[in-house]
């Protein structure tokens, strides 16, 4: 198993924890130097947050980093950042997105190519299904989301 496997199965695990507090099964961890530093799920239905995604819930959960400690980290993520998440990746300067899937829900990933950020797609379908069965079970839910950011794309 590659370390880039190994932690997206951490991030995974964080998805699962947010779909059993009956939230939207989206996970990451933010990993410094081979190891976990932060864990993160997201949190917009759990906590009525309209900022807890899963990316930013674990850059919140990191506390305040230096600089050095941020160009050293990859942030893995069970589907594609959105252009809130990919902002603060920018920000911080994260030279590294790991990304589950991005055929389910594609983000502002070009945002992060085009900011130098290194993004890597491990089409992991454990992302996928996770995510797809939550929107199928919960249309009300996530149409819901996406009205709230004016979005109607559906979940393909």
């Amino acid at each position: 198993m590659t370390l880039d496997s190994y932690f997206m199965k951490e991030a995974i695990k964080e998805a699962e924890k947010s779909l059993a507090e009956g939230g939207i099964p989206i996970g990451a961890v933010l990993v410094k130097d081979n190891e976990i530093i932060s864990r993160g799920h997201n949190r917009l239905i759990q906590n009525d947050s309209v900022l807890l995604h899963a990316e930013m819930d674990a850059l919140e959960n990191a506390g305040r980093l230096d600089y050095e400690d941020y160009i050293k980290c990859t942030l893995y993520t069970t589907l594609s950042p959105c252009p809130m998440c990919s902002g603060a990746v920018i920000l911080y300067n994260i030279p590294r997105v790991v990304i589950g899937e991005n055929k389910t829900l594609m983000g502002a990933e070009n945002l992060l190519k085009c900011n130098d950020v290194e993004v890597v797609v491990l089409n992991d379908m454990k992302c996928r299904d996770l995510f797809l069965e939550f929107a199928c079970n919960n249309p009300e839910v996530w149409d819901g989301e996406l009205e709230k950011v004016g979005n109607s794309t559906e979940v393909k």
